[in-house]
This record gives structure tokens, sequence and C-alpha cells, in this order.
């Protein structure tokens, strides 16, 4: 089971709770370190001159806040709003949700198959000593199936549960790009040639890639792929273009792609 640390280092971005707001500054708890205690000092909430610190912060509001000092022997923490970049700030959010939502599909597996707090602890320990979070395995779990846990010897009717679970509540990235095919045929059977090419296309298998094309208007089609990232949906799109292509020389048809923005 993923278990922070004692106590957090100089420079790290932690998930705080407001406590208590007085004139000079905040007390936190560090939801991610069992509840440990935080100071964020008045001089560090904003860049400007701080009169009233409940114009800013209010009791029981989540903060993303950077850790400046830390006192190992008297276990202090201090730390800074102020110093949180906008881009830090949502870093850190995402990084929570995804901690949620993992800890989310865990625990219902866990209610499913009636385990243990030790038998569960043990099972997690096993997939962190191969992954760097459980969010990012359970990623891997949804794109690649069981085969993904292969070598963490852990049960089978577990391992299956997960995925299952972790299909119905994770949702994987994806981008896509798009384009514009034109293609014409004076032949007779014109129309079966461009269908019979835009199947084709359609069909291709690049990566785990999807390819879907649409009818536009006379003679275009917007050709879609959906991939995991650019680099799988590039070769997939090429892949798709190359097909149709063959198909419309060699009966002579015309073709053109252009990219949409």
């Amino acid at each position: 089971m993923e278990e922070a640390q004692n106590l957090p280092e100089e420079g790290e971005l932690v998930y705080a709770t407001v406590t208590e707001i007085t004139p000079y500054g905040v007390y936190v708890t560090l939801d991610e370190y069992g509840g440990l205690n935080g100071f964020l000092h008045i001089s560090e909430i904003s860049t400007g001159w701080v009169r009233n610190i409940s114009r800013y912060v209010q009791e029981n509001q989540k903060l993303v806040l950077k850790v400046i000092r830390v006192n190992k022997v008297r276990r202090e923490v201090d730390l800074s709003l102020r110093q949180v970049t906008d881009e830090e700030r949502r870093a850190k959010m995402l990084q929570i949700k995804r901690a949620e939502k993992a800890r989310n599909v865990f625990n219902t597996v866990r209610k499913r198959l009636g385990l243990t707090e030790e038998e569960e602890a043990k099972y997690e320990d096993a997939i962190l000593e191969e992954y760097d979070d459980l969010y990012e395995a359970l990623e891997d779990l949804v794109a690649k199936g069981a085969k993904a846990f292969e070598g963490l010897n852990l049960p089978v009717e577990y391992v299956a549960t997960l995925e299952q679970v972790a299909k119905e509540k994770i949702t994987l990235p994806t981008v896509n790009i798009k384009g514009v095919i034109e293609a014409r045929s004076l032949s007779p059977n014109g129309i079966d040639i461009i269908k019979e090419a835009l199947d084709a296309a359609e069909k291709v298998k690049s990566g785990g890639a999807d390819v879907k094309i649409t009818y536009l208007a006379a003679s275009k089609y917007l050709i879609t792929v959906t991939a995991e990232n650019y680099k799988v949906a590039e070769r997939a799109l090429e892949a798709a273009l190359n097909k149709a292509k063959s198909i419309f020389q060699k009966n002579n048809a015309f073709f053109s792609f252009t990219r949409s923005r």
C-alpha cells in the first residue's frame, strides 16, 4: 500500500487542509503525511501585502503548498503558497485526483473479494515494486490486460477483478488527429471503388489506434485517428492513407489528403 514518508522534503509540493487562521499565519495538516502539522507564515501567502488572511484562505480549505523548511528534530514544516506556480498547482491536483481514483478502484476490489487489510497491502506493495504509483499501474492494466501484471505473483482472481473494476472507472487518455480526404472516380463503378478504399483505410490496425472516416460533402470525407499518443496516431494515419491511396491508384481514381489544423 502507498504510504507517505514521515516528513516531506524541501521543495516538495504537498496537499494540505487549513485548520486554524491566526493574525500571523495559517496552521494546516498535510493530508499525505498522516495529518502532520505545518505552518504557512503570512509572508508566504501572497506576493503582495496581506492585511486580512481570511481574504486568501478559509478554514477547512484544501491548498497546494510548497515545503520551504523542515525541522526534522522538532517535526516542524514551514510552507509557502506564493511560491507555488499555476502549473505546479494543476500538476499536483491531477496527481491527487489520480491517487484518489486509484484508491477507489483498489477499495472496490478489496470489498468484492473480501480481502483483509494485510492482503490488500501485500498485493499493492507487489505492484509498487514495478510501478511508480498505483494509478500508473491501473492504466497499464487497462491498456494491456492481465499480461501487464505477469511476474508479480498476484492471484489470478485478484488481477481479473482489478482489471474489470479499473476498466469500469478509468478512461485512458487519448489524442486525435484529423484531415480531409478528397476522392473522385470517373469509372462506372466509381462509388464502389471509393467505398472499398475508405473501408480498407478504416480497418487499418496500427498500435491500437482507431480510424474513423465519415462523409462531409461531395467527394470529401473526414478521417479521424484516435490513439494513446501522437506518435501512434501519426503512424496509423499514414498506414490508413497509404492503404486508401494504393486502391485509388490501382483504379486510376483521384485522391488527395489535407491535414486539419
